[in-house]
């Protein structure tokens, strides 16, 4: 089983471009294998002073910099670009970075951002009806010369994507979570399954074996599906550099040690090389092939060296 490795940004924390182009150069050096990006707006109602770059403008400029690794979207929000919108942004991308995109989508979440932004934001059935209809139209446009669509939600008359994607179909990845409808859709139209660290972890078989049910049901293999995984990982070299890393970032959040420790939870790797490697191969052991992590802010690139050097091969 072929394993990849990549870096997600969440712009939203305050990233600027040369930060972001730094990490991303450098992870083309010491063998990760793409660079992906969350697509928020901002972090929270005290964020005016904090940058957040728009994802796709961000991803379009890492593919002109870039050449060999893959690029992103963990996840786009379906509800911020209509279908048709997308697929042109989307293959455009494809183009810039000659076929190196992974198209991740879901349903959108974050009323906070629909509210500042004028976007509706509809009842959870409906983002998910939204949902599962622009995978059709966007999976059309890439493949198809012309397309008409008349959904509840979207409509398109005699539309064409130009540029088509370089791969043609660029690979997508549908973010699952315990909910029945969304590993249905997970089966039904993606070559990926993305879990990620906000679940327990001791319920991701659990959530394997509902999205296997949900292809038998299909009668899609089950192995045919690709696993990914979210994971947020924080690494130091000894157990006391750990615990000094811990304290400095616990104090950053204005929490104690404990609090903060309790906080991160058994969602989150943190630890030796030797322990978070073991965290990846339970994680390797259930099927997962694709991971994509995300460092500490400001830090991320010196950890995300560190762990290409002391855990990444080790992986490989």
């Amino acid at each position: 089983m072929k394993l990849s490795f990549g870096i997600q940004f969440e712009p939203q924390l305050g990233f600027n471009y040369d930060t972001v182009e730094k990490i991303a150069l450098n992870a083309e050096k010491v063998g990760y294998d793409s660079i992906w990006s969350s697509d928020h707006f901002f972090l929270d109602n005290k964020s005016e002073d904090k940058n957040c770059m728009e994802a796709w403008t961000l991803l379009a400029a890492l593919a002109s910099k870039t050449t060999t690794l893959r690029l992103g979207t963990l996840v786009t929000c379906n509800s911020y670009r209509y279908p048709a919108v997308l697929a042109k942004i989307a293959a455009t991308v494809d183009m810039i970075s000659n076929g190196r995109l992974e198209f991740g989508i879901g349903a959108g979440w974050k009323e906070i951002e629909y509210n500042a932004y004028g976007i509706p934001f509809p009842s959870i059935k409906d983002r998910m009806d939204q949902l599962e209809e622009s995978i059709q139209i966007i999976k059309k446009l890439w493949t198809e010369p012309k397309v008409s669509f008349d959904g509840k939600h979207y409509q398109i008359k005699d539309a064409f994507s130009a540029p088509k994607p370089v791969q043609q179909l660029p690979p997508i990845f549908i973010g699952g979570s315990g909910k029945k409808r969304i590993l249905s859709m997970v089966a039904k139209y993606a070559d990926y399954c993305n879990l990620t660290w906000f679940h327990n972890p001791e319920k991701i078989p659990e959530l394997l074996t509902t999205l296997k049910n949900h292809c038998n049901r299909i009668s899609r293999d089950y192995d045919t599906l690709g696993k990914s995984f979210f994971a947020s990982v924080m690494i130091a070299e000894t157990e006391e550099e750990l615990e000094k890393l811990l304290t400095e970032r616990a104090k950053l959040r204005d929490k104690t040690l404990e609090e903060y420790r309790k906080m991160l939870g058994k969602g989150v790797f943190f630890g030796t090389p030797e322990t978070v490697q073991e965290r990846f191969e339970n994680l390797i052991d259930l099927g997962f092939s694709y991971f994509q992590i995300m460092f500490p802010y400001p830090i991320d690139y010196d950890q995300s060296t560190m762990f290409a050097r002391l855990v990444l091969p080790k992986l490989k």
